[in-house]
């Protein structure tokens, strides 16, 4: 999810927690409402600060983004050295103990917010690296940022009661709920393909997409084959949205209905079995180990080769998206055949690529 977005709601869910002095003399036993909502706020922006190992490279931060920052079991101890830190800023100097609900309450809605996308987290690091994701939510959805907004002014509007924040929680939830039946529309219209064309051992995911809570990227894999389908559950066909020229629009259009079974067959390694021997023993090389654990879908985007040197490049199926380039292509290359192979990478169309 945004970093913006991600922010909002841990002042949402501090807000809508936020503790009231019983009477006048009481207040030093409870952080103003403004503290109470900007430490949500801070603590819930504070797990994506694992954006600094992109100064180490790009690779290391994919591998390590929702990391150990994004750990339950680490949960209690980012509350408590934020929870002080926020403690020792304040002119004031309330006690700490004060900031530890909105802090553990920003972080935990933090973990929550990119545990329903796609990328996966590391909920029981630094015990296990392995990810969890429960997919339902595009990491820009206007919809889920909109809901926080509305439920944030509301609450500003009626700065003593909590009703418009928990209500706001409520229709978060709501729409999660939503989200949710269409995800099991997507799985039901991969396991009537599956049916169908008698896939063996195949492996759904759905995955949210941009631009609509309609949008679904659908792969089913078995073996080195992906069957793959791009969805739109709610529109019917139309034509004039094809016919534009604007990206977004052109995007859109690419999401063709259920009813269009629009299924693409992609070979992991390629469709020529010439070059397929070359692309696995470079996709296995040791140079790309480290992009290795990071695709869940890998795909040979293309070889180039020349009379001095060969490339071969991969992408990984979740982060190509209609009409736009794959991001975060890497591959190797090597000057003949008897070089070894050395990890290059490409830039694609956004800033983190």
């Amino acid at each position: 999810m945004d970093p913006l977005t991600h922010a909002l709601s841990g002042a949402l869910l501090a807000r809508a927690a936020a503790r009231f002095p019983a009477q006048p003399q009481s207040e030093r036993k409870v952080l103003p409402l403004r503290m109470q909502v900007m430490a949500g706020f801070a603590a819930a922006a504070f797990p994506d600060v694992d954006f600094a190992l992109r100064l180490i490279d790009t690779l290391t931060y994919l591998n390590w983004h929702q990391g150990p920052t994004h750990s339950l079991i680490l949960l209690p101890l980012w509350t408590c050295l934020l929870a002080r830190l926020f403690s020792w800023f304040t002119s004031e100097r309330y006690p700490w103990k004060l900031f530890a609900l909105p802090v553990c309450l920003g972080i935990a809605i933090h973990i929550v917010g990119d545990l329903i996308t796609s990328y996966g987290l590391m909920l029981f690091s630094p015990l296990s690296t392995e990810r969890f994701s429960l997919p339902l939510v595009f990491v820009i959805d206007p919809w889920f940022s909109l809901i926080i907004i509305v439920g944030l002014v509301l609450s500003w509007r009626y700065p003593r009661q909590n009703i418009a924040a928990i209500a706001a929680l409520a229709g978060l939830c709501s729409y999660c709920a939503f989200l949710w039946t269409l995800q099991q529309q997507a799985i039901g219209f991969a396991t009537q393909h599956v049916q169908k064309h008698t896939i063996s051992h195949a492996h759904i995911s759905v995955l949210p997409q941009p631009l609509s809570p309609f949008h679904w990227k659908i792969i089913i894999q078995h073996g080195e084959t992906y069957h793959l389908a791009e969805v739109n559950l709610r529109q019917s066909s139309n034509p004039a949205q094809n016919q534009t020229n604007w990206l977004l629009p052109k995007m859109a259009a690419a999401y063709r209905p259920v009813s269009e079974n629009n299924w693409q067959i992609h070979q992991q390694f390629g469709d020529n079995p010439t070059n397929a021997t070359r692309i696995r023993e470079a996709w296995l090389n040791p140079a790309m180990t480290s992009f290795r654990a990071f695709a869940q879908f890998p795909l040979v985007e293309r070889m180039d080769t020349s009379e001095q040197s060969e490339c071969i490049w991969f992408y990984d199926l979740r982060f190509k998206f209609p009409k736009l380039p794959p991001s975060f292509r890497y591959g190797v290359c090597r000057e003949n055949d008897h070089s070894g192979w050395q990890m290059s990478r490409q830039r694609g169309s956004f800033y983190i690529d």
